[in-house]
């Protein structure tokens, strides 16, 4: 009734078409060997090179379930909806539906131990979880979003195999091919209704959510034309904290020391990168340093940015048009909205359009802070980006910008890194503005490491003026904070909760944060 671990498909040809052919052991060569447990049910993940393939492997297994089986679970699902009288919304999502689920769990449990009263418990736990997962959530690709070391989930068609991108070895083929056309959009279907969103026919794209914050983009036949498709890319369980990147060599303490500075005295940053490069990331990372007596307000397509839960922060995301065309709440009405509710901080997710730099830089020379994201390769590129169409910002607002930090993502290496942080420097009178670049930090590839490129001139001379401080003051103050990031890393302090802790107890009481330290 219930094959321990098995190779896909699920269901046989029914539900998961053709698994990939067994090789034999002699030929694998195993990279990776872990297991992952979801809902009472156990799964193994094997990564090995296949000879005959030209990416890794991604072997998922899971217990099989018998056609006989099925059948039942089937109907005792039916009955479960029809007794509990769940509505749509109710039972279509992914992970955490609350009552919903337990109340699920508990008559799923009661049905089987009635329908199939000779299996064991371990057994019924198995089929109640298995059966959770394809009705509540999306059945094997559960256990991809469980593992953390998954960065993307990417189904093209029900031809082809379901690829996931790893976070060490790159893109890797999958064993698990859905059933068919249907079970894709069924997929897709369900997020975009949780959200209050749809994808037919009429609107064959959709760019949603799941609860979990990860971020689901659908497409249906013909646009992509070899099939449905579902992209979903997920973000860090636990978040990532200044910690790991100075535990990954993203940045050094001392780049981080003068980011925190420049944050604590109200600098405006924009992160640029490429795609996949960890801009988002290093915004998160940085407005950790935002002083605890500070309102925050965020802005964003999805939710992304996460802050440690006691700062005084406000997040909003926008909200796509329903099926009529209405309800859209876009991220330029949120802007403007943001401004009347006295914020101190302002993060807006990501730069894309002219009226909504236009009211951000407003924002900035109104006297608030503003941190943000681009995609630009190097700071010259951010720069030529801002100030051409379709953004057009004017440089006379412009030159509200300080720093402009830019991630790179080295895909040979597989490493991110800080490529650059560069300030912006206004020059010329009000007839010829221009914009100068400085480079202070910047990596060298071929040392892999990030070194002073220059001396700061514009960020230092605004924290004088805002603080009063002299230089030895502020080398001072560099100093502290470096052996405080030392600190953090070498006691493997690397929580949004803890590291935000240290943070805010630093702005509260300085010395006795530092008397701790140097104990």
């Amino acid at each position: 009734m219930i094959k321990k671990i098995p190779r896909f498909p699920q269901k046989g040809s029914k539900e998961t078409g053709e698994s990939q052919p067994e090789n034999r052991p002699e030929e694998r060569k195993i990279i990776e060997d872990y297991s992952i447990d979801y809902q009472n049910v156990s799964a193994s993940v094997k990564i090995y090179h296949d000879p005959q393939e030209y990416v890794p492997i991604y072997d998922l297994k899971y217990p099989k379930i018998e056609e006989a089986t099925w059948a039942i679970l089937d109907s005792i699902r039916e009955k479960i909806v029809t007794e509990l009288a769940f509505r749509t919304d109710d039972i279509l999502s992914t992970e955490e539906t609350g009552d919903v689920k337990k109340k699920f769990v508990q008559k799923a449990t009661t049905l089987i131990h009635a329908e199939l009263p000779s299996l064991s418990k371990n057994d019924v736990d198995i089929l109640v979880g298995i059966l959770s997962q394809e009705s509540l959530g999306l059945g094997p690709i559960e256990f991809m979003l469980k593992d953390n070391d998954l960065e993307e989930i990417v189904i093209n068609n029900a031809k082809e195999p379901i690829w996931v991108y790893h976070r060490t070895y790159g893109w890797l083929k999958s064993n698990v091919i859905l059933s068919d056309e249907t079970k894709i959009y069924n997929y897709s279907a369900q997020i975009g209704r949780k959200v209050g969103t749809q994808i037919t026919n009429l609107n064959p794209l959709m760019d949603a959510y799941l609860t979990t914050g990860d971020r689901a983009n659908a497409t249906l036949f013909p646009i992509s034309s070899k099939g449905n498709t579902l992209t979903i890319r997920k973000f860090a369980r636990r978040p990532w904290t200044i910690t790991d990147f100075i535990e990954t060599n993203t940045i050094t303490p001392d780049v981080a020391a003068f980011l925190w500075l420049a944050i604590q005295f109200e600098m405006n940053i924009v992160c640029t990168g490429g795609t996949a490069s960890g801009k988002t990331s290093f915004l998160n990372v940085l407005c950790m340093f935002i002083p605890p007596s500070q309102r925050i307000l965020s802005i964003e397509d999805t939710r992304e940015i996460q802050l440690p839960p006691f700062l005084h922060w406000v997040p909003m995301t926008t909200r796509p048009p329903n099926i009529e065309g209405k309800g859209e709440v876009t991220m330029l009405q949120l802007m403007i909205n943001a401004l009347r509710m006295r914020p101190d901080r302002m993060i807006v997710g990501e730069i894309r359009r002219s009226k909504e730099a236009e009211v951000l830089f407003e924002a900035i020379n109104t006297g608030h802070s503003v941190y943000s994201t681009l995609h630009a390769n190097t700071s010259e590129e951010t720069l030529k980006r801002l100030i051409n169409p379709p953004i057009n910002i004017p440089i006379s607002l412009l030159t509200s910008l300080q720093l402009i930090a830019v991630m790179h993502r080295d895909r040979r290496r597989r490493i991110r890194r800080v490529l650059e942080i560069t300030e912006l420097i206004p020059s010329g009178g009000l007839d010829e503005m221009k914009i100068e670049l400085n480079n202070v930090f910047r990596w060298i590839p071929s040392k892999d490491q990030i070194v002073e490129w220059g001396k700061s001139n514009r960020v230092l001379n605004d924290i004088k003026l805002f603080s009063g401080m002299e230089d030895n003051e502020i080398k001072k103050n560099l100093e502290e904070k470096k052996s405080i990031l030392v600190w953090l890393v070498k006691n493997k302090v690397n929580t949004i909760d803890k590291v935000g802790r240290t943070i805010s107890d630093y702005y509260k009481d300085q010395e006795k944060i530092l008397r701790m330290i140097k104990k």
